[in-house]
């Protein structure tokens, strides 16, 4: 039970990435059709700008945080000037081709500047309570309540479940931001002509909304959404040019599972995928042990010849079986809407 509450935590955290990230596929997608696939990209920028400010720059780390969303949405609206402005009536594979191809320079650009090194973030430029948890040592307890002990940097339940502070804030973060973006989405004005330019661009356009700039400020959203998790994730695990790609698979996949096009399915489908990724993950090695045992093939399960370590390696295979069972059986994802072709 410990380690299912202890995956269950876990699945959590990484589906409120996976949640991040996919709220910026899904908002271009519903209004202009077009999959951002350097979206991945610009959330490994966001992870790279924090670092460098903080790194190099030596500025603290709540100020780095939100001067690297603020890069990141301005990079949003150059990617989206520069790369997808003048395509935008061309046919969609020219806008898929152009994605691809801004993805892969991106990727390159940031191997040129940054290196192809993984880097962790700083450790000792993070506040105390967002430090990694050293399984060595003993974390001194601030208080216990109802037999929860409350360290210097996690929660520990009874048994051996605990929740790092660095995960609780991850968590927090992100449903404060899909509930913010949710209120944007439905009260306000520009989230009234987002939802218009979804409907009908070309309707919209002609009652005056000025759809070039609703579109532009939908890729700076998704863009600072997507460098928060950048961010989150590099001080979790660590930075590299490639990390963009990886979570962006499963954010792409996550915002499949949801319904492409629904910010609510995002949310739903980030959770989702991360929780699938990680039982996933934990449970096929020991089901791979249980095959090659009651084969008898389990000398060379214990010897390495039939590799004991498939689950961290096959997370991104996960995604794509996920994404292909749920365009098998409902193409238009869990919250999805089946709609005919637009003018």
């Amino acid at each position: 039970m410990d380690v299912f509450l202890q995956q269950l935590i876990n699945g959590l955290v990484l589906g409120g990435i996976y949640a991040l990230i996919a709220v910026g596929y899904t908002m271009v997608y519903g209004i202009i059709q077009l999959i951002n696939f350097a979206h991945g990209e610009v959330f490994m920028l966001g992870a790279y700008f924090a670092f460098t400010l903080v790194a190099f720059f030596h500025l603290p780390f709540w100020v780095a945080v939100p001067i690297s969303m603020l890069l990141c949405a301005g990079f949003g609206l150059l990617m989206d000037f520069v790369a997808y402005r003048p395509i935008r009536n061309a046919p969609r594979l020219s806008a898929l081709i152009t994605a691809i191809g801004v993805s892969i320079a991106l990727q390159n650009i940031a191997r040129i500047i940054w290196g192809a090194k993984p880097q962790p973030f700083p450790e000792e430029t993070l506040p105390s309570f967002l430090q990694q948890v050293n399984p060595l040592e003993e974390p001194n307890i601030y208080f216990s309540f109802l037999g929860i002990n409350f360290t210097e940097v996690a929660i520990k339940f009874p048994g051996n479940v605990s929740l790092a502070y660095l995960d609780l804030s991850i968590i927090l973060l992100a449903v404060i931001l899909m509930v913010g973006l949710n209120r944007i989405v439905s009260l306000t004005k520009i989230g009234k002509a987002m939802r218009a330019c979804a409907q009908n661009r070309t309707a919209s356009n002609l009652m005056g909304i000025k759809t070039n700039q609703v579109i532009a400020i939908t890729f700076a959203i998704g863009s600072a959404l997507g460098a928060i998790a950048g961010v989150m994730v590099g001080v979790r695990e660590y930075i590299e040019p490639t990390m963009g790609y990886y979570k962006g698979v499963a954010a792409f996949a996550a915002a499949v599972l949801g319904g492409i096009g629904n910010i609510t399915g995002a949310m739903v489908g980030g959770l989702l995928m991360g929780i699938a990724e990680v039982f996933g993950a934990g449970y096929i090695d020991p089901i791979i042990e249980f095959i090659a045992t009651n084969v008898g093939l389990g000398e060379y399960y214990e010897a390495g010849t039939i590799s004991n370590s498939y689950g961290s390696g096959y997370r991104v295979a996960i995604s794509y079986i996920v994404m292909i069972i749920v365009i098998l059986i409902r193409p238009t994802g869990l919250f999805g809407k089946s709609t005919g072709h637009r003018a």
